[in-house]
């Protein structure tokens, strides 16, 4: 990917929350580029551009984006659930309700694995599947528009206030050990997954 001047500088596992607030930069970037092709091609022949931009966000979202949901389920979250902090406390059904989303996501996004799959292999869609994919990748959309809004403006910056420097970089350190990947590393801004996962 290259280097946008000007841009954020992309956050290392030793801040965690701002590494996780990027990888919605990107769960937003792969997902405008499936409905881009998705609604230019309309399922029909797609151009080596569309067919490599097809491909690589659905592999995003095959391999990355599990990764970038356990970070939260099984590092952050439970840290936020235990913290001593009345601010957490109150923020446990934003929780509860950010885990149903990533549940909901799970589903849609195996339709939308499973159709695009499918458009790559055959080289087309019927016209009944190219509205299954788009309407399902516009769901996606606005359940990812107001899951990061509360993330991003709720929950990472809790998270900042109410976890301990210890929690925080034990965090950032399973999210490395998920990616095979070392603490040190910085992420090249191209994916949440390890460098060899894209």
């Amino acid at each position: 990917m290259a280097i946008q001047i000007g841009a954020k500088p992309e956050s290392s596992f030793k801040q965690p929350l701002g590494l996780l607030s990027d990888c919605h930069r990107r769960i937003e970037r792969f997902l405008a580029q499936l409905i881009s092709v998705t609604a230019q091609v309309q399922g029909g022949t797609l151009g080596e551009p569309q067919r490599e931009a097809l491909e690589v966000a659905l592999r995003y979202f095959r391999k990355a984006a599990p990764l970038h949901t356990e970070d939260e389920e099984a590092s952050l979250f439970p840290r936020l659930r235990a913290a001593d902090n009345l601010e957490a406390q109150a923020a446990l059904e934003a929780l509860d309700s950010l885990e149903a989303d990533h549940d909901a996501a799970d589903i849609a996004h195996a339709e939308v694995d499973r159709l695009g799959q499918h458009w790559l292999e055959t080289g087309g869609l019927a016209a009944e599947e190219t509205r299954r994919l788009l309407e399902t990748l516009h769901t996606l959309r606005e359940t990812y528009r107001k899951h990061i809004a509360v993330e991003d403006n709720i929950i990472f910056p809790l998270a900042g206030r109410a976890l301990t420097p210890e929690q925080i970089t034990a965090v950032g350190q399973e999210m490395a050990a998920r990616r095979g990947v070392p603490y040190e590393t910085l992420l090249d801004g191209s994916r949440c997954a390890s460098r060899r996962g894209l």
